[in-house]
């Protein structure tokens, strides 16, 4: 079984032959076979740029594996500006020792993502150094954001429904069993969501705020928005869709559904009167079939201050919730 060796990181023969026989076999493209030091991409609307680097471990798991996740979360966080994701790079760091059939599959993946979510990867690089076999990615996407898109936390208004596309957790209940060997079927939900945003773009409906639910999970998604509208922010436990699986394992564990992190399901602020109709375009998209409204944004007032993110429980309690404290759990991207 052939190993990633320090030669491969060398920009020499063994170099070339890696990138010749893995990367450009999988993302060929116009761009990318040029071989140039920098794409030249075409292109004269407002760009979104973002970057992001992917070091999670076991780099394979039910329902993905590092090289979706990495396109997803690039895509999504180009989407999450109203943005229409159009160029990816990646960088790879490899560890001498990494098993270069499972490089190959990784970067099969990536490809096949980038496919489905519509998007060229123009550029790339590969490191080699020395380590025990680990695959380290880092992506950086470019999108063009439409005339007259303005999507942002500050957007957030009073009177606004908040919307969830999804169950939540399943992506770090899916990670999290993985590494402490928890047979169960929970899966990943890591997916591309352009065809949502650009559903709700479509629609006319004025979004306000857009957010993928990852790191810190749903809680801490909504605090991070509370806080930069200066809005209270109320949800309802009983309205939150859970998978069950994902809420019996959370029960086993102590964890919180609340703080699990996905990476295919996102946040969607939009005002009352559109959100039934919002729901139901996102329930009507790929990957968003459970999508809920979870709760309200209000104003200020009485005991609350600005930025409180507020459960409504189901026993009728007010249960204040804050952003993840420590790290807790295992990195999930």
């Amino acid at each position: 079984m052939m190993k990633i060796q320090m030669m491969h990181g060398s920009g020499g023969r063994a170099t070339n032959e890696l990138i010749k026989d893995i990367f450009e076999t999988e993302f060929d493209n116009d761009v990318l076979s040029q071989m140039e030091d920098a794409a030249v991409i075409p292109g004269d609307a407002t760009i979104a740029m973002t970057t992001d680097s992917f070091v999670v471990t076991p780099l394979e798991f039910p329902g993905g594996d590092i090289g979706r996740l990495c396109i997803c979360g690039t895509v999504n966080d180009l989407c999450m500006r109203g943005a229409v994701p159009k160029y990816i790079t990646c960088g790879f760091i490899l560890e001498e020792g990494a098993d270069v059939e499972t490089l190959r599959r990784l970067v099969k993946s990536m490809a096949a993502t980038a496919m489905e979510a519509g998007v060229t990867i123009v550029a790339g690089d590969t490191k080699v150094i020395e380590g025990n076999g680990g695959i380290y990615i880092n992506t950086a996407g470019v999108g063009f954001v439409p005339k007259g898109v303005d999507i942002k936390a500050k957007n957030a208004a009073a009177g606004d429904t908040i919307i969830v596309s999804g169950n939540v957790g399943d992506h770090h209940a899916t990670v999290l069993s993985q590494r402490m060997e928890i047979k169960n079927s929970i899966e990943s939900d890591n997916a591309p969501l352009q065809e949502m945003v650009g559903n709700l773009m479509e629609s006319g409906i004025p979004v306000h705020v857009l957010r993928d639910v990852t790191r810190g999970g749903l809680a801490t998604v909504l605090k991070e928005l509370a806080v930069a509208s200066q809005l209270t922010f109320e949800i309802e436990e009983e309205k939150l869709p859970v998978d069950p699986q994902v809420k019996s394992f959370c029960g086993l564990l102590g964890l919180d559904p609340l703080y699990m992190g996905n990476e295919g399901k996102l946040v969607a602020i939009v005002p009352d009167d559109q959100a039934e109709r919002a729901v139901e375009i996102i329930r009507n998209s790929k990957y968003g079939k459970d999508a809920a409204i979870i709760g309200k944004v209000s104003l200020p007032g009485g005991e609350d201050p600005k930025g409180s993110l507020i459960l409504r429980t189901e026993l009728g309690g007010r249960r204040y919730l804050d952003i993840l404290q420590g790290e807790g759990l295992p990195r999930i991207c």
